[in-house]
């Protein structure tokens, strides 16, 4: 009986006037995210990759590495998360981890983002994915802190790769890195060792500047 209602629920919503119309407009607004350049580059450092594979790729870590929580997680939930958790960008640019002045009014520019972007669609989804970013943001539910675990692992694993590439352009040092991953181990004690070691190797290497 459940199913049955959800299914006419869901038929009732296909007949929404401009429906489907206002879902494909954000599908092709958000594909405005292929060309928001972050700091982080490429694996192989051809070049620093965009939003969208930003995400995606956290979206698969999601899908392989979920089984590392620290707590119980929908996966789905959590990738759909990711996903969506820097569309707000499209608006508000990249504001670079590192970049204090950027930093200090990210919050303001991806609210008026968030409210331009999200208005786009029917308003349940709006309402939904809106509450998702906000629970990204929020960083207190087991989905929303593997998410961040996810977010702040996925550069360093870049980071290492290209052997301190953007580390080294910005003269990051190793004291904002920690403080960056304060929480990292919120979301998974495991993926958070794991970079930790990163952080380590690549202080060794004189890839990170030594303020300790």
């Amino acid at each position: 009986m459940e199913e049955k209602t959800k299914m006419e629920a869901g038929r009732k919503k296909e007949t929404e006037p401009g429906r489907l119309e206002r879902q494909l407009r954000f599908i092709l607004e958000v594909d405005k995210s292929k060309q928001v350049f972050r700091q982080t580059y490429l694996s192989d450092g051809s070049r620093k990759e965009n939003d969208a594979e930003h995400s995606w790729h956290l979206a698969l870590m999601c899908a392989l590495l979920g089984e590392y929580a620290n707590e119980s997680i929908d996966v789905a939930k959590t990738m759909v998360m990711v996903l969506i958790h820097d569309i707000i960008e499209i608006d508000a640019g990249d504001t670079y981890a590192y970049d204090e002045a950027g930093n200090a009014t990210k919050r303001e520019r991806e609210v008026r983002a968030a409210e331009r972007i999200f208005s786009l669609l029917p308003e349940d989804q709006a309402a939904s994915f809106r509450a998702l970013w906000e629970e990204f943001e929020a960083g207190e539910t087991p989905e929303a802190k593997f998410a961040l675990t996810l977010d702040k692992v996925q550069p360093l694993l870049l980071n290492d790769a290209t052997e301190g590439r953007a580390w080294k352009e910005h003269g990051i040092r190793i004291s904002q890195v920690l403080k960056r991953n304060e929480r990292t181990g919120e979301g998974s004690e495991r993926l958070w060792e794991h970079a930790k070691g990163l952080i380590e190797k690549n202080a060794e290497l004189g890839r990170l500047l030594d303020d300790r």
